[in-house]
């Protein structure tokens, strides 16, 4: 029989390798806060409020955590991609404020004793990662009041908890990674019994109707 893996640092690192080149950084960052799939719909960086500081968990090609720190934000993203934080690195480490670290989000969130005010996931780690584990660890490196904001695709309806997927295709390796889907309710009460407050979890219906939504979840460490 042949062993199974999972290799999720080379998943998005073959992920990164298979995105289109980047606009222009003026573009780049104009549409940084794309919470949804679509580019310009949707709500911007007024989820998170009025921050001093931010974590981004999956930052991919950086450029929420480029947009925030040219604000005087001081602004800090995480990927489990080398590839990405390479490529962030060389885009937006120019920027003062702006911070690229390297490495996974429990085992980061776990070290560090930092404090955030603001963390978010756009279409991230959050989605990636048994909320169970990674909510409490959140809820401690938030500022008191500090907010979580996340987005991801909605649950498929009658298909919830954590999702398996081959990370290599039906005709790859045997690679796979996992993602937890739960409706917006659910969300909330996930949320609620990790210390959270304040909690609006909504899906954000597409430009054309009919087409699927975005889930949105706001919150706040109590």
């Amino acid at each position: 029989m042949p062993t199974s893996i999972s290799d999720r640092t080379g998943y998005w690192d073959r992920y990164a390798e298979g995105q289109d080149d980047r606009s222009t950084p003026e573009k780049a960052l104009k549409d940084a806060f794309g919470w949804t799939q679509y580019p310009g719909h949707g709500p911007g960086d007024e989820l998170l409020g009025d921050p001093m500081t931010t974590l981004e968990l999956g930052f991919g090609r950086g450029d929420a955590v480029a947009a925030l720190a040219t604000k005087g934000i001081t602004a800090t993203g995480l990927d489990l991609s080398p590839v990405q934080c390479d490529r962030a690195r060389e885009h937006w480490g120019h920027l003062p404020g702006a911070r690229f670290d390297h490495g996974d989000a429990m085992d980061y969130l776990a070290r560090t004793d930092r404090q955030w005010d603001a963390v978010y996931s756009i279409w991230g780690a959050v989605w990636f990662t048994d909320p169970d584990d990674l909510l409490p660890r959140v809820h401690d490196r938030l500022t008191p009041g500090g907010r979580l904001v996340f987005s991801h695709a909605p649950a498929v309806p009658g298909a919830y908890g954590v999702q398996g997927m081959y990370g290599d295709g039906l005709t790859g390796r045997q690679v796979w990674i996992h993602r937890w889907a739960y409706e917006p309710d659910t969300w909330a009460d996930i949320l609620t019994g990790h210390g959270f407050t304040d909690i609006d979890a909504d899906i954000e219906p597409a430009p054309e109707p009919g087409h699927v939504g975005t889930l949105i979840v706001q919150s706040r460490r109590r």
